[in-house]
């Protein structure tokens, strides 16, 4: 085969060509970015102001393959800037309620080796929750809020907790010292109610609930956890239900608003992922 030698009156067009071939590829590496990319977004992470890698994964496995999550302020995710126990990081949830009637509240940690924290359904309570959990290093925390009438539509709240880490993989001091046995299931509370017109609750509920809370994480421990409570008024009418996992912290502390103080105060009703049984009454 001959060649074309390049000479100044072929120079041009073959430049173009070049240039032509040069776009085209370029075209084809944008279009296939190394990162996945959420449909009907520009950037692959969903709107999340954090751009956190496994936040596409979580959505799809914890709120649905085809749920839609939009990011709101309105779901107000509230915590430390930095975890000074990783064992015991507070955190506090509350959802606006120009937002709609909430039908569940999900709480995910990005970076910890298991991510569901608990899953909350307010039921007669109002659409908030406090508890403290285990934080393996520094995360977003999130809160998805499934509201009524809204099929496969979450609406989604966040913050970041830093930490020096290591909360998932440490067994807690009750599990050292063995007293974790004599205490198990034993339940503490009080109902208090603000002054009128300084919260946004007529009543809260405080839980304490004693319980080792083992992740499964530490060698020779298998996971152990608080996994149901359903807290009921005086007429047996389910308030509120929580299901826990694992990170939640040891011996967990637990918030509850009420609109209306239960009637006849609060009854607790509950189990671990070992079949026993929580019963307590809270007045």
């Amino acid at each position: 085969m001959s060649r074309v030698p390049m000479t100044s009156a072929n120079q041009g067009p073959v430049r173009r060509r070049l240039l032509a071939l040069g776009a085209a590829a370029t075209a084809v590496v944008l279009a296939c970015p190394g990162r996945p990319r959420a449909q009907g977004t520009s950037d692959g992470f969903e709107g999340d102001p954090f751009k956190s890698h496994p936040w596409p994964d979580m959505r799809r496995e914890f709120l649905g393959r085809t749920a839609r999550a939009t990011f709101d302020d309105r779901v107000q995710v509230q915590g430390p800037g930095f975890a000074e126990d990783p064992m015991n990081v507070p955190i506090s949830v509350r959802v606006d309620p120009g937002l709609g009637r909430v039908e569940e509240i999900v709480v995910l940690v990005d970076r910890n080796p298991i991510r569901k924290v608990l899953s909350y359904e307010p039921l007669r309570a109002l659409p908030a929750v406090a508890f403290r959990f285990k934080l393996e290093q520094g995360s977003p925390v999130r809160a998805a809020v499934r509201l009524a009438g809204a099929p496969g539509r979450w609406v989604v709240g966040s913050t970041w907790v830093d930490s020096a880490g290591g909360g998932c993989t440490v067994a807690g001091a009750t599990r050292k010292d063995g007293t974790w046995s004599r205490t198990l299931g034993e339940v503490s509370g009080k109902l208090f109610s603000p002054a009128p017109g300084q919260a946004a609750y007529a009543s809260r509920l405080r839980l304490k609930v004693m319980h080792p809370m083992d992740t499964g994480l530490v060698a020779g421990i298998p996971a152990f956890y608080l996994n149901r409570l359903s807290l009921r008024d005086g007429d047996d009418r389910e308030l509120a239900r929580l299901q826990g996992f694992e990170p939640l912290a040891e011996n967990p502390v637990l918030s509850f608003d009420f609109a209306v103080p239960p009637k006849g105060g609060v009854h607790i009703v509950g189990t671990d992922n070992n079949g026993n049984r929580i019963r307590s009454r809270v007045q």
